[in-house]
């Protein structure tokens, strides 16, 4: 959001800077503040110049007067704007408002023959951008009222002689000076609240995106529980098989046939305890398992035991910072692994998991020596099924994005220095302790 033009119209300290539909419609409406300060000080400046300066005569009470109404419904806008939802009818009212400010300032100074008449262009325009049809239909309608009624009945000016030797160089002179003021203003602000509504609609379109991820990963986990109730069955009958040729003879007569029957032994128990976790995650509300614990012990756990299922990877582990306390669920456990996995994957002679603080946020690293993201995967990362791998690949990575931003962090990735990848966890800390 653009910064006030006025200091009278600062925006308070802590309000939401987020650009959603409701923040969009009070910036816009502080614009229009900012806007009618303007004309405050516009009107007040002109009427004093063209009355004690150019000996104009003019009804001097009656147009401070009306100025001085603006300014204190300006105020009055300013104090109601922090404290409520701004909708359409408020932002035609103000424009309404100003129309009838500036109606009655030129009935007292010349009417419609008045060279800055074209300032009714201004809010016709900046009605047509933040209003419905209907709206601006009624802004349209009073606008043309008011030109007719200016038509027909108003102030005449009594230019003092010897002003300007032609009365048409005068008015010549104030329709440049009307049209250099609509145009400049137009320019300004139409700007301004054009970046609003711009940020508005990405803001939106930002939700619709995680809406989506949000569904995919609620169809991801129907089918993963789907899939892990048909699983264990068979997981069952290879996991008695398995037992029982370990104790057939000629198995138990070959060390290394005995070694590989223990492997797959073990492999088919943790397949089985992965499929008793989605089993039970699935069971389980959102955000139950949820629970602040210390990053260091969370980490050493996770590393180990990722070690232990892929010794032939080595493991560069630089542990986590000292008292970094974080909120931590099933799902950041997996995360964290399936990155790593990613990892081996990339760069079989090695990879590196380590953990700093940076803001006040505990980044968590995994880095491999491999090839790198291509430039089109690092635009990718995080959608679902985006993946040089092929077809159904890719949900490590998206998962990872979506656990860390539903824990309040981010996910960000990026080329190593010299080769390889890096992929970083950013988590908000719990607290810190020395």
């Amino acid at each position: 959001m653009d910064a006030p033009l006025l200091a009278l119209t600062r925006r308070r300290s802590g309000a939401p800077a987020g650009p959603s539909p409701e923040t969009a419609a009070a910036e816009n409406m502080r614009q229009l503040v900012q806007l009618r300060w303007i004309a405050v000080a516009g009107q007040t400046a002109t009427i004093l110049l063209v009355h004690f300066v150019l000996r104009v005569p003019l009804p001097v009470i009656e147009m401070l007067g009306i100025v001085l109404v603006l300014a204190f419904a300006n105020l009055l806008g300013m104090i109601a704007l922090p404290r409520h939802r701004v909708y359409d009818g408020e932002i035609m009212v103000a424009l309404l408002l100003d129309m009838a400010a500036l109606t009655l300032q030129l009935y007292f100074s010349g009417g419609a023959t008045n060279p800055f008449i074209s300032l009714y262009l201004l809010q016709v325009v900046l009605g047509a951008i933040l209003l419905p049809y209907a709206a601006v239909a009624v802004l349209v309608a009073a606008t043309a009222l008011s030109y007719a009624l200016l038509s027909l009945n108003y102030v005449p000016l009594a230019l003092p002689g010897g002003l300007i030797a032609d009365r048409a160089d005068l008015f010549a002179v104030g329709q440049w000076i009307g049209f250099v003021m609509v145009a400049s203003l137009l320019v300004l602000f139409i700007t301004r609240i054009s970046r609003n509504l711009h940020a508005r609609d990405a803001h939106v379109a930002d939700l619709r995106q995680h809406a989506a991820q949000e569904e995919g990963i609620v169809r991801m986990g129907l089918f993963a529980s789907g899939a892990a109730h048909e699983l264990g069955t068979p997981l069952g009958t290879l996991s008695v098989i398995l037992a029982d040729w370990r104790r057939m003879p000629a198995i138990i007569g070959d060390p290394e046939l005995a070694t590989e029957v223990e492997e797959m032994q073990a492999e088919v128990q943790r397949c089985k305890a992965i499929v008793s976790d989605i089993l039970h995650s699935a069971g389980q509300p959102r955000g139950e398992a949820m629970e602040s614990q210390a990053a260091g012990p969370f980490l050493d756990a996770v590393a180990e035991a990722w070690q232990v299922a892929y010794p032939q990877v080595p493991l560069a582990y630089a542990g986590a910072a000292e008292g970094a306390v974080i909120a931590v669920d099933a799902a950041l456990r997996q995360a964290i692994w399936n990155l790593l996995d990613n990892a081996a994957e990339a760069s079989p002679t090695g990879v590196r998991l380590s953990a700093t603080i940076q803001d006040r946020m505990l980044a968590i690293a995994v880095c491999d020596w491999g090839d790198g993201f291509t430039p089109e995967a690092l635009g990718q990362i995080g959608k679902l099924y985006q993946s040089t791998k092929g077809a159904g690949h890719g949900v490590g990575l998206f998962l990872a994005t979506n656990v860390v931003r539903r824990l309040g962090g981010r996910l960000e990735a990026s080329n190593r220095v010299g080769g390889g990848a890096e992929v970083r966890l950013l988590l908000p800390l719990a607290r810190a302790e020395r």
